[in-house]
């Protein structure tokens, strides 16, 4: 990130994208999914996600995490991420729940991924100091 400041509209478009970023991660992943896997010896069921997506969908959250960090920073990364995610969430999950509970999943979403994105900032954080060199006094 460069040490001039941006102009606000760059600001601005740089906070979209991320959370336009964020939210495509649920919806490509995971967010058309609604078919759970009954178990035809058992009758379990199970879903309606597969691990491959979770793992996609995680993998692709800590990349948008990244480049976030590096966009916007910390300050700006956590909630960002985590709205737009969360966001993403309760558009595809609010509308086909008849408990009410999709508003306590929100909530459970937006502080795991909230502490998921700080966990990526404080690595990305870690690995810049890391890569500076250091000034020792002699």
């Amino acid at each position: 990130m460069s040490t001039t400041a941006a102009s606000p509209a760059h600001s601005l478009a740089r906070l979209a994208l991320v959370a336009v970023l964020s939210a495509a991660c649920w919806l490509a992943w995971m967010g058309w999914d609604t078919q759970y896997q009954v178990d035809p010896a058992t009758g379990d069921a199970t879903g309606p996600y597969e691990a491959w997506q979770v793992i996609g969908c995680a993998v692709s959250l800590v990349g948008v995490a990244v480049l976030a960090v590096r966009l916007l920073g910390a300050g700006w990364a956590v909630p960002v991420v985590a709205v737009a995610f969360t966001l993403a969430w309760v558009g595809t999950s609010a509308p086909s729940d008849e408990s009410g509970l999709w508003a306590v999943g929100a909530v459970l979403v937006l502080l795991g991924t909230a502490v998921g994105t700080v966990v990526v900032a404080l690595v990305v954080r870690a690995v810049r100091r890391r890569g500076r060199p250091r000034h020792d006094a002699a």
